[in-house]
């Protein structure tokens, strides 16, 4: 049996002694945790993980630089000339495009379906739809009109995106959630077409939820980055789906 603790504050708490086999951790900030003498095999961890040492070694960049040995399309995730992101944008485009494929084999209403309690791979697609307003319709181009009302946010902008109009908690024909996702696509590729240096310079304040100005640059960039991201965790549910399929 799964015992939920939600919204407890447990900063500073002190676990000792005790097994936590199973637990599963979600959206959970463990900045600053220090764990001695523990037993940690066959675990998950997938976030924004930064400093984190085991045995005295930091891992991120052995990480890093294995996921790139891995997946030369992460380039574009620190490229800064318009050359380099327009080849960067096109191997993400090429990377998704199998992965499309691989959806449209699903059984009637597998793309709805979620694993393990994350994002089906329709919502996905939404929420890239809704990174891509984010950050080039409201960053980039500074319209304020520019949230898709198929996108889907991250829970911490649930409610406010309800308030924008957008249909969060609704299952829309995928059909739809494919044009809106196909149009957002060629959005990014017709600007990085034309793109030019002094265009990547430019500041802009972001979406609103965005704490400093940012650049043309740094929105694309981001907009790679969740592109990438949850690509992988498409993979990895798609792999799930087509087990349940083909047992």
């Amino acid at each position: 049996m799964t015992r939920a603790i939600t919204d407890d504050d447990l900063r500073d708490a002190s676990v000792t002694r005790t097994t936590m086999a199973g637990a599963v951790f979600r959206d959970v900030d463990l900045s600053r945790v220090r764990m001695r003498g523990v037993y940690l095999a066959h675990a998950d961890i997938d976030g924004d993980i930064e400093g984190l040492t085991i045995q005295g070694v930091e891992v991120q960049p052995l990480i890093t630089a294995e996921l790139e040995r891995r997946h030369p399309e992460r380039a574009v995730l620190r490229a800064t000339h318009p050359d380099d992101l327009r080849s960067g944008w096109a191997a993400i485009e090429a990377m998704w495009a199998p992965t499309m494929e691989r959806a449209a084999l699903l059984p009637a209403g597998g793309v709805d379906e979620s694993v393990d309690d994350e994002w089906s791979f329709a919502q996905t697609l939404r929420h890239l739809v809704m990174a891509t307003d984010s950050w080039f319709g409201l960053g980039i181009r500074g319209d304020a009109d520019a949230l898709h009302p198929l996108g889907m946010p991250f829970w911490e902008w649930h409610d406010e995106a309800i308030v924008a109009g957008l249909a969060v908690d609704t299952t829309p024909p995928y059909g739809d959630v494919l044009a809106a996702r196909a149009d957002r696509v060629a959005q990014v590729r017709d600007y990085l077409a034309t793109v030019t240096p002094e265009d990547l310079a430019i500041s802009n304040d972001g979406p609103p939820w965005c704490s400093s100005p940012v650049t043309a640059l740094d929105c694309i960039r981001i907009i790679a980055k969740e592109e990438w991201e949850h690509h992988r965790f498409a993979v990895r549910d798609l792999d799930i789906l087509d087990a349940r399929s083909h047992p």
